[in-house]
């Protein structure tokens, strides 16, 4: 089984958008994350988000380019300060693959806890955009691969 994690594109700033929805820097890079799991030929049953607009726009790019039966769907145990222990639950009893959409420190925190036991180590540093590829065997988590949007750049602009 295989999860996701994903951190929601760049949002627009607070005054001027409070819903702080995603910048149109965020779009392109969630989009540019996305066609790169197409790529990949990436396939999910479920793609979840926190139910916040930047995370709800990001499952939506993501729900695009991926492979998934349904669309994306509001999760409550998502959000920022949630505690982890709720994602980590769901996901010892789910046994299909899964994009999770969030925010940091949630995200950061549930990888801790999958991967270490605890939630106060930081295994993965999530960005914007940045996807976290995590396996588990045998009821042991561990990181595959992780992609930030940078690194999918034309090579010409990595160079400059």
């Amino acid at each position: 089984m295989r999860a996701y994690l994903v951190q929601h594109g760049k949002a627009k700033p607070a005054d001027e958008d409070p819903n702080r929805g995603l910048s149109d820097a965020g779009r392109e890079e969630v989009t540019r994350v996305g066609e790169f799991l197409r790529g990949l030929r990436i396939s999910v049953s479920l793609i979840q988000h926190s139910g916040k607009l930047r995370a709800e726009e990001t499952a939506h790019i993501l729900g695009i380019t991926i492979r998934c039966p349904a669309g994306p769907t509001h999760t409550s145990g998502l959000d920022p300060s949630d505690d982890p222990s709720i994602a980590s639950n769901f996901l010892k009893v789910y046994t299909d693959d899964i994009l999770i959409v969030g925010h940091l420190p949630h995200l950061e925190r549930l990888t801790s806890l999958l991967m270490t036991g605890t939630p106060d180590k930081r295994p993965v540093k999530f960005q914007n955009g940045g996807v976290a590829c995590l396996e588990r065997e045998a009821g042991a988590w561990s990181l595959l691969w992780a992609i930030v949007p940078e690194l999918l750049q034309a090579p010409s602009r990595l160079a400059a």
